[in-house]
C-alpha cells in the first residue's frame, strides 16, 4: 500500500517493479516416483487423499461430456502405462491438437468450451489439463506465474499459466500444455490454487476520468 502526492499537475503515473529470482528447478526430470505410482492407474494412500481431495474434484457429468470422450481417446480403461508417460501424452496432445490465441476476455473457458472451439489461451489450456488429470484420478492444481521464452509468433507473453500434478514420492510436478513440456527453469510460479479464478494474473481496479487508461506490462529476461 502506498500514497502518492503530486505537487504539480501531471498526466501520467508509472509504477515499475523489478524482481531478481534464482531458479533452482534446473533439472525438472530429475525426480523419483514412489514404486506403487510408477505405473497408472494407481491409488493415492488414504492419508494423502484427505489432503489432496480439494484438488481431485472434477465435473460429475464428465463421462457423458465432450471431455469424457476426448480423454477416452488418450487412455483406454484398464491400460497399464507409465504415469509420467500418460501425463506427458496429455500435455503434448493439448499442445498439438489445439490452437493458441491471445484472449482478452475475463475468466477462463471451461474444458468443453476449449475443446469445442479447439482454441484457447495458456490459462484455458492449463485449466483443461487440470480437469482432464482430475478425471483420470490425479490430484491437480492451477498455477499462475511467468514464463521466460524467446520471442515467438505464437505470442505466449510473459504472464503465463500451467498445471501441476501431485506424484507420490516426487511431489507437485508442473506440466505446461501451451508449449507441450514439463515445467522447468523458465517457469516462475507466483500462485497456485484449486480453481483458476482464484489466481488471476492481474487483480484490482482503476478509477479515472473518461479519457484515462491503464496499461500493464510484464517482461522476463535472463540475468547474465
Amino acid at each position: 500500500m502506498a500514497t502518492a502526492t503530486f505537487n504539480l499537475p501531471t498526466n501520467q503515473l508509472a509504477v515499475e517493479s523489478e524482481v531478481i529470482i534464482q531458479q533452482y528447478n534446473e533439472a525438472p526430470l530429475d525426480f523419483l516416483v514412489a514404486d506403487y505410482a510408477i505405473e497408472y492407474p494407481f491409488t493415492y494412500p488414504s492419508d494423502d487423499k484427505i489432503l489432496l481431495s480439494p484438488y481431485m474434484v472434477y465435473p460429475a457429468h464428465k463421462m457423458k461430456s465432450l471431455l469424457g470422450e476426448w480423454i477416452a481417446n488418450l487412455w483406454t480403461s484398464g491400460e497399464r502405462i507409465q504415469t509420467y508417460t500418460l501425463l506427458q501424452r496429455l500435455c503434448i496432445h493439448i499442445h498439438q491438437s489445439l490452437s493458441y490465441r491471445v484472449r482478452e476476455e475475463p475468466g477462463v473457458q471451461t474444458a468443453e468450451q476449449t475443446l469445442s472451439s479447439a482454441t484457447g489461451s495458456c490459462r484455458d489450456f492449463a485449466a483443461l489439463f487440470m480437469v482432464a488429470a482430475r478425471c483420470l484420478g490425479f490430484a491437480a492444481r492451477f498455477v499462475s506465474g511467468y514464463l521466460h521464452a524467446p520471442p515467438s509468433t505464437d505470442n505466449w507473453g510473459a504472464t503465463h499459466a500451467w498445471a501441476e500434478v501431485y506424484l507420490p514420492g516426487a511431489g507437485w510436478k508442473g506440466f505446461d500444455p501451451t508449449i507441450g513440456e514439463i515445467a522447468g527453469s523458465d517457469h516462475f510460479a507466483v500462485a497456485v490454487a484449486r480453481l483458476p479464478e482464484s489466481v488471476p494474473p492481474i487483480a484490482g481496479s482503476f478509477v479515472g476520468t473518461s479519457g484515462s487508461s491503464l496499461n500493464v506490462g510484464v517482461w522476463v529476461t535472463k540475468w547474465p
